[in-house]
């Protein structure tokens, strides 16, 4: 059996990651540009999404290849940093051929954290042209509250101010020559927990924020009150990409984002509840070491790469904002 090994994101070729953030806002966007195209799928679980060019990556429909994902903060507002992507690529030239221009094809997610911050602050057109800009120059991938994850957030069933921070995390894997990585800004309703041990990392404070409490034990408490918790509850979202030097079809690209988000069934508590707009795209990148590999290994390392990168996100998490981290945070 060939060794796994850990590899970043930035390890598999035909990919480019750059991030862009307001700190002061509690805002930014995290781009993943693959310059020669790439095969794409998604999976939408979450019941309150805000997403672009999904529709695109059903596998019955026509464009086969994707230039850009943008994840961003800002919710359905944030949706504009793509119009930056776009442009930015237009400009070198990158996108699909229509004759008379080419049109790069730029997916996205946002996250909400509005409620970080500024509200009236959120990504835009500029802000999504200087995470290109960053990702060109292909520098050190950070994680913790820097991009997509800069405003994010967890843990917020009782409001934000019982709420702990959450931001950026990835993680690789590479079996052979293949490789699978996953990005992610976890900014659930639910908890982090360690998806090795079941510790929880980052999530709802009990009162004297002195521990991290149960959110799906909570919410059974709660049973009859849904009301209550849709007047609490808007402001979740968790998206992520997963990378990967497989070859992959639409078809198979989606079914590994599928797979992928057993990845946040692992490392959420509770995870695609009705107020939370789970998105993960699944991007197979073409490089000169892309390989054929069995679909459903791509999945397995895929929730795997996916449940690693959400703990990261809480690990490398800072307080700011009035919210605790894990690194910041002395619970007992």
């Amino acid at each position: 059996m060939s060794e796994m090994k850990e590899i970043s994101a930035l390890d598999i070729g035909g990919i480019l990651i750059g991030h862009e953030q307001n700190n002061d806002a509690g805002t930014g966007c995290t781009v993943v540009i693959c310059p020669n195209g790439a095969v794409a799928g998604v999976d939408v679980r979450g019941g309150a999404p805000a997403t672009r060019e999904t529709d695109l990556l059903d596998p019955v429909n026509m464009v086969d290849k994707i230039h850009a994902v943008v994840l961003s903060g800002g919710s359905a507002f944030g949706l504009d940093a793509a119009s930056g992507v776009m442009k930015f690529l237009e400009e070198r030239d990158v996108g699909f051929d229509v004759a008379v221009a080419k049109v790069p094809i730029v997916c996205g997610a946002s996250l909400f954290d509005l409620t970080v911050g500024s509200a009236s602050v959120r990504p835009d057109a500029a802000m999504g042209y200087r995470a290109c800009e960053n990702a060109w120059k292909n520098a050190p991938l950070e994680q913790g509250c820097v991009g997509v994850g800069t405003g994010a957030s967890v843990g917020k069933l009782r409001g934000m101010e019982r709420a702990m921070k959450s931001g950026f995390g990835f993680y690789g894997l590479q079996i052979g020559s293949l490789k699978v990585a996953s990005i992610v800004a976890p900014n659930a309703l639910g908890d982090i927990v360690n998806p090795s041990t079941g510790e929880a990392l980052a999530g709802l404070l009990d009162e004297d924020h002195k521990k991290i409490l149960n959110t799906e034990d909570e919410m059974c408490v709660d049973y009859t009150n849904a009301e209550n918790l849709f007047n609490k509850s808007h402001e979740n979202t968790t998206i992520g990409v997963v990378i990967t030097n497989g070859k992959m079809t639409k078809a198979q690209a989606k079914k590994v984002a599928g797979m992928a988000h057993n990845g946040f069934a692992r490392a959420l508590r509770p995870a695609h509840t009705m107020f939370d707009g789970d998105t993960i795209f699944a991007l197979s990148a073409p490089d000169s070491n892309d390989v054929s590999a069995d679909v459903n290994v791509i999945g397995i390392l895929a929730a795997r790469t996916m449940s690693r990168a959400i703990r990261n996100a809480a690990l490398f998490a800072r307080a700011t904002h009035g919210l605790p981290s894990h690194s910041s945070h002395s619970l007992i």
